[in-house]
């Protein structure tokens, strides 16, 4: 297993890895930068930049992404980088953005929202599909490891600060049957759970914010192994044909102080012998 920097322009919170199965290359974003990047198989690479925050993205075709910014969800067009709204994201409330999201099996895109120094129970999550938007959960601080077994009927679910990731069962059309239940507690170790991805064997991988690593679960929650990386703050892994990459950040609120380690905010590519599920397609 090797891990190396895949794209070295330094993101201040990377965050929301997507690599997009038509296109062949990654996207990711800074946060706190309001920005998009990608790079393709070639090396190439490219940016947009936006007037607000943003977060995460699914891919609706070959030349759109329906991106989260901190105010809506909004179809992207690669080629013009127009906008077009989609729906509204707590449009009233300045005190929030978006953080985590990531689209099902089913073609829904869910997404967190949290305040922007991740005030207590400030954030949100919640589930577009086929255009309605409604939301999951409440009083959310920091949303993170939105993934998906490779069937479609669980969903996974962290809060960050409260150190647990949840799995909610779902019904055919990917929305939540009954309350969560917890996956796993870190709450002893006070480990955070950030973003997270599960492979095409039903296995879940997890950045770990402040431990350097990302972890590797069974289905039934027991560590299987874990990737030390050279950062502190890992915030998103996402599969691609040649590897695991993995987003990392400088510093998580906008007032905090950079980290000092040199990679950090960069992104990385671990060498791993797991298979990714093909980032699923969102039905507008």
């Amino acid at each position: 297993m090797s891990v190396e920097v895949y794209d070295d322009r330094a993101c201040l919170l990377g965050e929301g890895p997507l690599w997009h199965p038509g296109l062949g290359q990654l996207f990711w974003f800074d946060i706190h930068g309001q920005r998009l990047l990608t790079r393709d198989a070639d090396g190439a690479q490219g940016q947009w930049d936006f007037d607000r925050a943003v977060s995460a993205a699914g891919w609706v075709d070959d030349t759109h992404l329906l991106v989260a910014t901190e105010t809506d969800l909004t179809l992207f067009d690669l080629a013009s980088g127009g906008q077009e709204r989609v729906a509204d994201l707590e449009p009233d409330n300045i005190a929030t953005r978006s953080n985590d999201g990531r689209a099902d099996p089913q073609g829904g895109f869910w997404i967190g929202t949290m305040g922007h120094n991740a005030e207590k129970g400030a954030g949100a999550l919640y589930r577009f599909y086929r255009g309605q938007l409604r939301r999951i959960r409440g009083a959310v601080t920091i949303p993170n490891a939105t993934c998906f077994a490779p069937d479609g009927r669980r969903a996974y679910f962290a809060d960050t600060a409260e150190h647990l990731v949840l799995t909610y069962d779902l019904d055919p059309d990917g929305w939540p049957e009954g309350e969560p239940r917890i996956f796993l507690d870190h709450r002893e170790r006070e480990v955070n759970p950030d973003g997270a991805v599960v492979d095409a064997d039903g296995r879940f991988w997890c950045a770990e914010w402040g431990a350097s690593r990302v972890a590797c679960y069974s289905p039934e929650g027991n560590l299987l192994e874990e990737i030390i990386l050279p950062v502190p703050q890992p915030t998103c892994p996402a599969f691609g044909p040649d590897g695991l990459y993995v987003t990392t950040a400088q510093k998580g609120a906008p007032d905090a102080p950079a980290d000092p380690a040199p990679l950090s905010g960069q992104t990385l590519r671990v060498s791993v012998s797991a298979k990714g599920q093909a980032e699923h397609r969102v039905i507008l």
